[in-house]
């Protein structure tokens, strides 16, 4: 089934009929919202806010893993995340569309980053983080429906909540970063641990702080003026993929955690087998 999560100014999805609301306790705590069980064309699909619903949550306080985990638990198998994100690049201009392939964390170590650890050690391959079976079904999507999308982008995530200096700006193009966003770290790399297949489709709302002409420089008044113009684009692909089958995963995707596990199962405690048993379906 495909999740939805909706970043920045999306908080429902155009003609969704919801099913139901489900309120998903996890090991990890709440998620950000309800998950939402509804139908497109017919199609089920699962729709969570990134940022609760009204907008009530920083990038650093979304607790990622539950949001994660909440999805894998109600049957999520595909999750196309939907974030507003800077452009580090002149071909990419705010309004565009974006679907990045690699990521680089310049967060500060403020975010749960990782379902391991307290006695359950796992290392999971993370060097082609998201699932490029996914990023080339929402691109032909886009394709025929005439809207522009970039991909084989990089998408730096910073820390936030305020936005950044000239001087960091420049460092992450220097870096080889493309787009820069708070949010999609460690979500990416949870929805690999959870053995989801995982893409998200950017907006590209403004030029950041880079170039030199500071009226094109990132303000939240412009950031959501665009946003909310962009996201007719969105619901649309959004709309054309609900209407076809998902397609394969890739079976090194969904079976991330195979040699990833390095704690035998003996020494798990019957609730690490518990939530385990999630991520492993």
């Amino acid at each position: 089934m495909l999740a939805i999560i909706g970043g920045t100014g999306l908080y429902e999805m155009q003609g969704l009929e919801v099913i139901d609301k489900r309120s998903v306790p996890t090991p990890f705590g709440l998620p950000s919202s309800d998950v939402v069980h509804g139908r497109v064309a017919g199609r089920d699909v699962l729709f969570l806010a990134r940022h609760g619903v009204g907008h009530r949550l920083l990038p650093h306080e979304i607790n990622y893993r539950a949001n994660v985990f909440a999805l894998k638990a109600c049957g999520a198998t595909h999750v196309i995340g939907i974030s507003a994100v800077g452009s580090l690049r002149e071909e990419i201009v705010p309004g565009d569309l974006v679907v990045p392939s690699q990521y680089i964390d310049w967060t500060r170590g403020r975010r749960e980053n990782t379902f391991f650890g307290n006695g359950v050690a796992a290392h999971v391959s993370t060097a082609t983080p998201v699932s490029e079976v996914l990023v080339r079904w929402i691109a032909e999507h886009a394709r025929r429906l005439g809207v522009p999308l970039h991909t084989a982008k990089t998408y730096g995530c910073v820390e936030g909540p305020r936005l950044g200096t000239r001087a960091e700006s420049h460092l992450l193009r220097q870096s080889g970063c493309d787009l820069v966003g708070m949010t999609n770290v460690p979500e990416v790399f949870l929805a690999r641990e959870a053995q989801l297949c995982y893409a998200t489709i950017g907006i590209a709302t403004d030029y950041d702080c880079w170039m030199d002409d500071p009226a094109r420089h990132v303000s939240m008044a412009a950031v959501f003026a665009l946003y909310d113009r962009s996201l007719a684009k969105v619901q649309l692909v959004l709309a054309a993929l609900l209407e076809d089958p998902l397609p394969q995963p890739e079976p090194e995707i969904r079976g991330a955690l195979a040699h990833a596990l390095m704690t035998p199962e003996a020494s798990l405690t019957s609730d690490q087998r518990t939530w385990l048993a999630v991520l492993q379906r």
